[in-house]
């Protein structure tokens, strides 16, 4: 590795004892990656992203477990998996978005770990906290890190405090569709009201005046609830004619970090990224 690329000491040995205490027994016994490397997964996701995650998968020689709803009983993903476990009814908060019944079926399974694909539980920290203490590994950010940036509330008043410039607004949840409709009006239109947990363009609702912050303020947070598990709310300026650009960074628990350069975001539609 480069030195830029080099592993970080007090890291890599913080995350070694995360390692020893998350991963099957004998996993630092094994001679070889290959030997390191999961025996079967569990994809807590459902379409296009768990279809993705199992085709790498079986490029690389792991076995895959799918997830689903009664809905999704024939599904893609249900039929490419090696195996597949019935989460429960249709609606996304009484299967995907049920913590113990994902847990169940990896353990049920003999999963070692757990992907949690995007949107669903991929950013909810007591999920990933969980699967660390129930000695899963989680293919994603440790709870920690997703408490300071999945949750748009908290990731706001960090960069806040670490003085990033960002959009102005009401940065705490929201109680009532009353209480939106004065913040909105006191930080002028148009605002954008956002779920804390949203994404993926779900959880957002743009308000040009008092009846669609109103509206908005209610659909928002029932979208949230529904899609998320969390129906917190805030409210942010609206941006017109923004440019949306990002820079991915990515770190394992060995200690290296990179980024991926600038990516272009801003050919959207209602909210979702077209091209990248």
């Amino acid at each position: 590795a480069s030195p830029t690329y080099a592993p970080a000491t007090k890291a890599r040995k913080a995350c070694n004892l995360f390692y020893k205490s998350a991963r099957p027994p004998g996993w630092f016994k094994a001679t070889s990656l290959k030997d390191r490397m999961f025996k079967k997964i569990l994809i807590a996701n459902r379409g296009e992203i768990a279809c993705r995650v199992i085709a790498t998968a079986k490029k690389m020689g792991i076995a895959t477990v799918a997830v689903y709803s009664e809905a999704d009983k024939e599904a893609r993903h249900v039929l490419l998996a090696d195996e597949a476990v019935l989460l429960g009814p249709a609606p996304s908060r009484e299967s995907y978005l049920v913590a113990d019944k994902i847990i169940a079926a990896a353990k049920a399974t003999g999963a070692q770990a757990i992907h949690p694909g995007y949107g669903f539980l991929s950013e909810n920290e007591a999920f990933s906290k969980r699967c660390e203490d129930e000695g899963i590994a989680f293919i994603g950010p440790r709870h920690f890190s997703i408490a300071a940036m999945g949750d748009k509330i908290a990731s706001k008043k960090l960069a806040n405090e670490a003085k990033v410039n960002t959009i102005p607004g009401y940065n705490d949840a929201i109680e009532s569709a009353e209480a939106a409709v004065q913040i909105a009006k006191g930080k002028g239109y148009p605002v954008m009201i956002k779920a804390s947990a949203g994404g993926g363009g779900k959880g957002l609702r743009v308000a040009a005046n008092d009846k669609e912050a109103f509206e908005g303020f209610t659909s928002c947070k029932n979208e949230a609830l529904n899609s998320f598990g969390d129906d917190r709310v805030f409210i942010e300026k609206f941006v017109e004619e923004p440019r949306h650009i990002e820079i991915q960074v990515l770190g394992d628990a060995h200690g290296n970090v990179n980024y991926l350069n600038e990516r272009e975001c801003s050919i959207q539609r209602r909210h979702q990224k077209v091209i990248e």
